[in-house]
Parts: C-alpha cells; structure tokens; sequence
C-alpha cells in the first residue's frame, strides 16, 4: 500500500493591506501548481502532487481605491477646517456687530438725555419768566389801588370854596408831556442816551453795552450827561426832589412802587411817553404812560 506524504502548511505571520496588495498583484493571474514528492515512501511509490489555485487581485483597483480615500480624508479634513474658520469669523462679526449696536444705542441714549434737559430747561426758564412778570404786574397793579386810595381818601377833605377844578392840579400823565418844551443840555443828553438803546434786550444785572436791566439803564444814561447815579432802583429813585406826575420834564427818573422802596424806574423822555427796561419779553421800549402809570417820580436835573 503507497503512502502519501503530506507536506504540513508553513503560514508566515499576516502582512499588511499594501504589501499583500502588492504581492497579489506580482502573482495574480498565474494558476500555480505545487508538487509535492513525498521522500519517505517507497521508491515505487506514486508522488502526490497538491494544486493551490492563487486567487487573481487587480492591484490597479487598490492602487486607486486606495489613492481616492486618502484624497478624500485630505478633503474633509480641509473642509472641517474651512468650517472651523467661517464659523470664528462669523463669530467676530457677530460680537462686533453687537459692540458697534451697543456703543450707538448708549450714544443715541445720551443725545436724547441732553435734548429732554434742554427742554425742561428751557420750560423753566419760560415759566420763571412768566412768573416775574405776572408778580411784576401784581406788584403795579396793588401800588395803583394804594395811590388811588390815597388820592380819593385826600381830595375828600376839600372844601368847596377851596377846592380847585380837576383841569388845575389833577391833570394825567399822559398830559404833562403837552406843556414842556424839548430838552436840552444834560436833560437832551439823558434821553437821546434813552432812546438810542431801544430794542435792546433785558437781562437781570445787564449794564450794557446791548443788554440792560431798568436801573442799569438808567445809571448809564445819566452818566452819559456825566452825572453819577446808585446802582439799584430804590437808590436812584430817593435822589433828588419829588415831583407831581402832572408836570413832568424830559430826564425825570420814574419809579414803580414807593419811593423808597421802588422796583422799578424808567427815564421820562417828554411827549407823555418813558424809555425803560421794561423785562426779558421787551427788552428796552419807549411806552406810553397810560400803559403803565408810574407811581411817582423824581427831579435831580
């Protein structure tokens, strides 16, 4: 009986994708067929021959396959970064653009801050304004009831063969302008001083050149005929001697309130009319008397 010897398989260890991709290629296609004789049977003994089909690789294909998924790895790693930088770009823009919208908001803010305490400011000085001249009217209006009671309380006491016709001593302002006569020297100095500043505008304190307050015209205009006058109201309007509103003379100062305590003076400037710093809605004016009746005034030429 032959005895067939069989060769024991010798697997070396698994080599990696490539190498075995390469081997495959140098061997494929090529059917190979092993003999085997065994040595150690009878020398009649029949060889026994074992066939190993190789299988065939197309080491093109793996070449390729293998060439397009690195190319394609390469390309989503550069896209991922691609991603990865629009994403912190757009990240910049929107955090700038979120600065930028706040920074104008805080400007617009503070812009509609200054134009609300403008107004208001503006409001107030609007109704301080009103109030003065609403006290300033009061105040004329209280001295006319208190002159006017005086006068009625003294012209009571009369006696008829005494008294005289009201066409003698009780004459209105407006009227005494009528009997004098065109000033001249200091007194024409005064008023043409006077009426020079009408138009001017009225500020508390102003002294000129453009802006007055009542005494402070007054002061200026006297001093322009080189006479010096005291700053406030109440002191110019105690200088000199009293006299009746019924016989005015160009230059006399007129005063609103008592003489020692006046608010207010004005300069008479004949015709029955006064130039004055009246306040901040007028400004200096030439005005009738009748428009506001004085409460006296005072003769210091």
């Amino acid at each position: 009986m032959s005895h067939t010897a069989h060769i024991p398989s010798h697997r070396k260890p698994r080599r990696s994708a490539s190498k075995l991709a390469l081997r495959a290629g140098v061997a494929g296609g090529v059917l190979g067929t092993i003999a085997v004789a065994g040595a150690a049977g009878p020398a009649n003994a029949e060889p026994v021959t074992e066939t190993i089909e190789m299988p065939t690789l197309g080491s093109l294909d793996v070449g390729t396959n293998l060439a397009s998924a690195v190319a394609a790895s390469a390309e989503t790693s550069q896209q991922e970064a691609l991603d990865q930088s629009l994403q912190s770009l757009e990240q910049k823009a929107l955090e700038k653009a979120a600065k930028d919208a706040k920074k104008a908001k805080a400007e617009a803010d503070r812009k509609a801050e200054a134009e609300r305490a403008e107004k208001a400011r503006l409001k107030a000085e609007k109704e301080r304004q009103e109030a003065e001249e609403a006290a300033e009217r009061a105040s004329r209006s209280e001295e006319r009831t208190q002159l006017s009671t005086t006068s009625s309380s003294g012209s009571s006491g009369s006696s008829d063969d005494g008294g005289s016709s009201s066409s003698d001593g009780g004459s209105s302002a407006s009227d005494s302008g009528s009997r004098t006569q065109a000033p001249s020297g200091s007194a024409a100095s005064i008023v043409d001083f006077a009426r020079a500043q009408v138009g001017d505008s009225y500020v508390t304190g102003g002294t000129g050149p453009n802006s007055w307050d009542c005494s402070g015209l007054v002061q200026a205009a006297y001093r322009a005929a080189g006479i010096d006058l005291p700053r406030i109201s109440y002191q110019q309007s105690s200088m000199g001697s009293s006299v009746s509103l019924g016989d005015l003379q160009p230059g006399d100062i007129l005063y609103w309130g008592s003489r020692s305590g006046s608010y207010h003076v004005a300069i008479y400037v004949g015709g029955g009319k006064y130039v004055g710093a009246q306040n901040s809605s007028t400004g200096v004016v030439e005005r009738s008397l009748d428009w506001d009746p004085p409460s006296g005034a005072v003769r210091i030429l």
